[in-house]
């Protein structure tokens, strides 16, 4: 179905090819999944699968690019549109309507599929996508992750025969990703086509895949093969890349589980089952254990606080007091209210006056630039915030009002350069950039002004292991020096390992705010809010550990603790050792 050979692609401006004489072959009815470290060159595979290199995107390209035995590069564009689809990272970048219905049809109409099976299409993809009762609504108005899913309707619908998925959950909440991850293995059993995968969420998604290529610099391919024998024999160099694995795997190998498991089905076939008695590791962060700081002024309260989106009701009546020096985590479903919330709070949305304060004063009296001193804010999508024809222009610009000598600037772009791995893209266009380097270069450049206030919408999407670990490394350095942060998350093992109290919203309103331990020991919460416990908690409560639960819940008092993460491994060898 996929065949290609000796690829080679390089963006102008680049010195550097993104790919270089990659060969792979994808065979029919075949589920492939690509891993590789963030700027390996998966997602320039992806549009080099469905013809936008190089019939639409200007390149240096060699090579060659077969799908079902077409070259794409003298394959007819709507010929080609229908044997290939492809699900971006970013769904903005794909939508040409203006409502959801319009946007499904849209490729239908192109194909002159009937009128009748045009209406049942869609409401079959809506369905498999998760957003049933959407079908009027229009696209600008939904959440990052509802609009994902529109995404993937709009592909649903148009029935291709190979489907390339490209992060597609990478904005969706966990019963987000629960149904696509569904939806996708409704593809595979029914048979009727070849899935290429780039996805790190992985745990849930590994009982569809066939195969599994590693991809390393500019697409160089360093594992390729059943995905067992991958994630058993090369996991020390999946490591050293800095990819994400299933963390049923990461667990099996360090307990020397051979086979290693790779999904949860076979972790609870492999791994030990119940101890009679079990001292576990630490579930959250060692700050989780302590209530969150105590101050006689808040850095953020927000006072009875409802916001409209024309008719749409998204924060109803919102109350919440962040301390200072907390690390908070925003959680929720998709339109939750969540980037809303944080909006109001960083002054790009205008609040009711007398409804949001920062550091004391109130957000609607303070100028953008005044509010912009105490507030940092990182866009869920990288590119909203760009503005600069190159990386060291868009650092620069950040500390344009700042006083500081020439000397000084140049001495702190490098230095962020350096710590987010972009030295290299320096006189790069911030566009031309992977989704991952953009992501890192949106978090430096609201790190250059050292702001008091930080808030991050979904810091790690689109980062590999290597990188997403140093950025929250970096995050819980300024929490310690005194700064106040605030993530927006669906990745509750994020949440576990880094927040001391979490805001937990559903419909637009806070359904619980207090400490990170006390959300995750409620089941019927985190079922209300869409969210679920990390995978390998929830392989705890399957081998029968006892559970955390609200009422062993005492911030004075030693708490019973869940395996999960790194120490979660020294538990279960210990009950192995038994």
């Amino acid at each position: 179905m996929i065949h290609i050979e000796d690829l080679t692609v390089r963006y102008l401006g680049r010195r550097q090819p993104a790919l270089a004489h990659v060969n792979l072959s994808v065979r029919q009815g075949e589920t492939v999944l690509l891993l590789g470290p963030s700027g390996c060159g998966k997602s320039t595979l992806a549009l080099c699968l469905s013809g936008l290199i190089p019939n639409s995107l200007e390149v240096d390209f060699s090579g060659r690019v077969l799908v079902e035995g077409i070259d794409t590069r003298q394959a007819d564009r709507a010929a080609l549109a229908q044997r290939v689809g492809v699900v971006f990272q970013d769904p903005d970048a794909q939508f040409v309507m203006l409502d959801v219905e319009s946007e499904l049809a849209f490729g239908l109409e192109n194909l002159c599929v009937p009128p009748a099976e045009i209406d049942l299409r869609i409401q079959s993809a809506l369905s498999m996508a998760g957003m049933p009762d959407r079908r009027h609504d229009k696209v600008w108005q939904l959440s990052g992750g509802q609009k994902q899913r529109v995404a993937l309707a709009a592909l649903l619908a148009m029935r291709q025969r190979i489907i390339v998925f490209d992060e597609p959950t990478a904005n969706l909440d966990p019963a987000g990703v629960c149904e696509v991850f569904a939806a996708i293995a409704d593809l595979k059993r029914s048979g009727q086509h070849t899935l290429v995968l780039i996805e790190h969420r992985l745990d849930e998604l590994m009982d569809v895949v066939d195969r599994v290529v590693v991809m390393a610099e500019q697409g160089r391919i360093v594992a390729d093969g059943d995905p067992h024998e991958v994630f058993d024999q090369h996991f020390e160099v999946l490591q050293q890349l800095g990819v994400w694995v299933p963390q049923v795997s990461a667990l099996g190998h360090r307990l020397r589980v051979r086979p290693t498991p790779v999904t949860l089905a076979e972790a609870r076939e492999r791994l030990p089952g119940r101890a009679a008695s079990v001292k576990t590791a630490d579930l959250f962060s060692p700050a989780s254990n302590n209530a969150p700081p105590s101050t006689h002024q808040p850095a953020i309260c927000v006072r009875h606080l409802s916001f409209h989106y024309g008719a749409r009701l998204a924060l109803d009546e919102v109350d919440l007091t962040v301390p200072r020096h907390d690390f908070v985590a925003i959680v929720g479903a998709n339109g939750a209210g969540k980037t809303t919330l944080a909006g109001c709070i960083a002054g790009l949305l205008t609040p009711p006056a007398g409804s949001v304060f920062v550091d004391g004063r109130d957000v609607t009296t303070l100028s953008p630039q005044a509010l912009a001193r105490h507030v940092g804010f990182v866009f869920q999508n990288p590119e909203h915030q760009f503005v600069a024809d190159t990386v060291a222009d868009e650092l620069r610009f950040s500390l344009r009002r700042v006083n500081l000598s020439p000397t000084q600037v140049e001495q702190r772009v490098e230095e962020m350069l350096a710590r987010f791995r972009l030295t290299q893209y320096a006189a790069a266009n911030p566009f031309t950039l992977s989704h991952g380097e953009k992501r890192r270069l949106s978090v430096a450049t609201t790190l250059m002004m050292g702001q008091e206030i930080l808030i991050l919408d979904e810091p790690t999407f689109g980062q590999d292991q290597h990188t997403a670990g140093e950025l929250m490394a970096l995050l819980r350095t300024l929490h310690r020096e005194g700064r106040t942060v605030l993530i927006i998350t669906h990745d509750m093992t994020l949440v576990a390992e880094c927040a001391c109290t979490v805001v937990v919203m559903s419909a637009g309103r806070v359904l619980f705010h207090g400490p990170t331990r006390l959300a995750f020991a409620q089941p019927d919460l985190l079922a209300e809010a869409r969210l679920d416990l990390p995978p390998l908690a929830r392989l705890a409560h399957q081998l029968g550990f006892t559970a955390l639960t609200a009422d062993d819940f005492n911030l004075a008092a030693p708490v019973p603790q869940l395996p999960l993460l790194a120490g979660a491994s020294d538990q279960f060898s210990a009950q192995a050792s038994r």
